[in-house]
């Protein structure tokens, strides 16, 4: 796997501060503080529980924190509804595979580009000379992410007789065909083998340079975390115990206590 290229802007596009959510009596997170800059991959690190997908559902308005906030591109986005977030410019994918079953490959991705559509009674009525146009528009930009994943030898195909594999990249193109400036994606390489694992690093890596896409990584898989992440903030227990550089972060003694339940000094 190669190391992502340093191509960090100086802009923040993602803010949280002090962020914090309860469950009940549980909190899930406890106070939470980062920055992601322009142009980064940026890992989000730790042990099932930690808080890392609660953390993302709070950024994408599924779960609102109820103290902190969290900006996008400098403008307040909490309380947002996640499809008016998703219209700011954030998308993401989830933990676990979430396409149509049924529907072909190229149509699950068509549906990255719902918020674009302007859907009415008036543009069917006229569909070849209004709703037409729209919809070549969009299935031009499907294209262009088929192409640069390459799912076109899938790109008919439904969507649930593929491998693993390849349905997250056909949710990974989903994503992208939101066009957005912010991207999540949830343990992408989950239930993925090797190779499969480095074939998702490079288009990740494609995807981010050639579409000017600023991530946010959840993984466990460290090799992957190692090579292509610019900084990891790592969670435990909703507690943000590490940040910095990803190697610095994830050697950091209080990491690997949470991982393996001892210091490296006591190994």
């Amino acid at each position: 796997m190669t190391k992502t290229q340093e191509i960090v802007g100086q802009q923040t596009v993602l803010e949280c501060e002090e962020v914090c959510r309860w469950f009940g009596g549980l909190q899930a997170l406890k106070g939470i503080t980062l920055t992601v800059k322009e142009g980064e991959i940026f890992g989000l690190v730790g042990p099932n529980g930690s808080g890392k997908t609660t953390l993302v559902n709070a950024i994408t308005g599924f779960y609102p924190p109820q103290q902190g906030a969290i900006r996008f591109l400098g403008e307040p986005i909490n309380g947002l509804r996640p499809h008016r977030i998703a219209q700011k410019g954030i998308a993401r994918t989830f933990q676990n595979v979430a396409l149509f079953k049924g529907l072909s490959v190229l149509d699950n991705i068509l549906l990255g580009r719902h918020i674009f559509m302007r859907p009415s009674s008036l543009a069917s009525l006229f569909y070849w000379w209004w709703a037409q146009k729209e919809e070549v528009s969009h299935r031009v930009k499907v294209e262009e992410v088929i192409d640069l994943l390459q799912l076109e030898s899938v790109r008919d195909q439904p969507v649930d007789v593929i491998p693993l594999g390849m349905q997250k990249r056909v949710e990974l193109a989903r994503a992208l065909c939101a066009e957005p400036r912010f991207l999540v994606l949830d343990e992408p390489m989950a239930g993925m083998n090797q190779e499969e694992k480095e074939y998702m690093v490079r288009f990740i890596l494609d995807a981010r340079d050639a579409m000017g896409v600023t991530m946010l990584l959840i993984e466990h898989h460290m090799d992957v975390v190692t090579a292509i992440c610019n900084r990891a903030v790592v969670l435990n227990n909703g507690e943000k115990i590490a940040e910095g550089p990803t190697r610095e972060a994830i050697n950091d003694p209080a990491v690997v206590a949470a991982y393996i339940g001892k210091t490296q000094d006591a190994a």
